[in-house]
C-alpha cells in the first residue's frame, strides 16, 4: 500500500474552472482584450499561470503586457478563488479515507502558491501534509521539483509514493518523478484524452480512485 499520495489540484480535487475563467476575463477586460469562452479556457489551463495569461490574451500582445495581465490576474484572483469552486464529489470524503488508513497526504499544482494554500485550507482542512504551488523558486510541472521535494518533506520514497492527476502534465509530472500515477476521468482533459496519451490507471469515480490507492481494485 502507498504511503503518500500527492494530487494535482485543479480538475482533480477541485472544480475551480468557474473561478479561473472568470478570473481571466475580469483581467482581459481591464486591458481592453476580448473574453474568452470558458470551454475554451479549460484548454489553456494545467500548465501554470503564465501560460495560462499567454493562451487567453489578444494574439501578439507583447511580453511585457503579457507580465502586467499576469500580474494582475494573480492578484484578483487570489481574492476571488473561493466563489465558483467546490470540491468534486467524494474527495472530502476519500481523503478522510486515506488518511485513516495513515497515507500522507499532499496537493502539487501549477496555481500560484497563495491560492493553493487558500483553498487547501478552506475546503480541505486537516487533512493535507502539504499544499504546494508554484513561486519564483519552484519550478511548474511536469519538472519533477516541487513532487521530489513533498516527497523527502513527507519521509517517503518514489516506490511509496503515488500522483493523482486529471492532465497529461500530471502523467508527465509523475513519469519525471519516477513514481506511479492514476488519471482522475473528471477532470479537464477526460478519459479518452487521458487514454490516447498513454495512461494505465483511469478512475472514474472518488470511491474507485480509493479502491486503486488501497489496492482493492
Amino acid at each position: 500500500m502507498y504511503k503518500a499520495v500527492l494530487f494535482d489540484m485543479d480538475g482533480t480535487v477541485l472544480n475551480t474552472l468557474g473561478d479561473l475563467a472568470a478570473g481571466m476575463n475580469y483581467s482581459l477586460r481591464h486591458f481592453n482584450m476580448p473574453e474568452r469562452d470558458e470551454q475554451e479556457m479549460k484548454t489553456f489551463l494545467g500548465n501554470g499561470p503564465a501560460y495560462f495569461v499567454r493562451c487567453s490574451v489578444a494574439e501578439g500582445t507583447p511580453e511585457e503586457l503579457c507580465h502586467q495581465v499576469q500580474d494582475f490576474y494573480e492578484e484578483y484572483y487570489d481574492a476571488h478563488c473561493q466563489i465558483k469552486t467546490a470540491p468534486y464529489p467524494g474527495i472530502p470524503q476519500l481523503m478522510e479515507r486515506l488518511k485513516d488508513r495513515g497515507i500522507k497526504l499532499a496537493v502539487i499544482s501549477n496555481k500560484q502558491g497563495e491560492a493553493v494554500e487558500t483553498l487547501a485550507e478552506k475546503y480541505f482542512p486537516g487533512l493535507l501534509e502539504l499544499a504546494v504551488g508554484t513561486g519564483p523558486s519552484i519550478p511548474c510541472k511536469p519538472d519533477p521539483s516541487a513532487v521530489l521535494s513533498a516527497m523527502e518533506r513527507m519521509g517517503v520514497s518514489a516506490k511509496e509514493s503515488l500522483y493523482v492527476g486529471d492532465m497529461d502534465v500530471d502523467l508527465n509530472t509523475a513519469k519525471n518523478a519516477g513514481i506511479d500515477c492514476i488519471g482522475v476521468s473528471w477532470g479537464f482533459m477526460g478519459r479518452d484524452k487521458l487514454e490516447s496519451l498513454g495512461a494505465e490507471r483511469i478512475a472514474d469515480t472518488a470511491w474507485e480512485l480509493g479502491d486503486m490507492i488501497l489496492g482493492k481494485k
